[in-house]
């Protein structure tokens, strides 16, 4: 039996940690690399679709400290996100400022 102590390394070792998904890390080149520092993700998802006439505060909280929330709130708008709590506004609130922006 060989020693595994005694096992060399493997060339392909290093994972990215943008592939992994570590906060704070994260390539520009990526469209949505933006996700990887975004606070949801940390969290319980369910905050940020809550049931109809469910509680937004906490997601909405979690949203004002976060560092990628323009991004998320473009994203959204660009998509035509219809569900759940992006960059800080409801699905309500993202129509409404569609409505004032066209």
């Amino acid at each position: 039996m060989s020693d595994p102590s005694q096992t060399p390394v493997p060339g392909n070792w290093f994972v990215d940690p943008v592939f992994l998904g570590v906060p704070g890390v994260r390539s520009d080149e990526e469209v949505l690399a933006w996700q990887v520092d975004a606070l949801c993700a940390q969290t319980d998802p369910e905050a940020f679709f809550p049931e109809k006439g469910g509680s937004t505060r906490e997601a909405k909280r979690i949203c004002e400290s976060c560092e990628v929330r323009s991004e998320c709130l473009d994203y959204a708008l660009e998509n035509d996100e219809r569900f759940g709590i992006w960059g800080g506004l409801s699905e309500r609130e993202r129509r409404r400022l569609r409505r004032e922006a066209g």
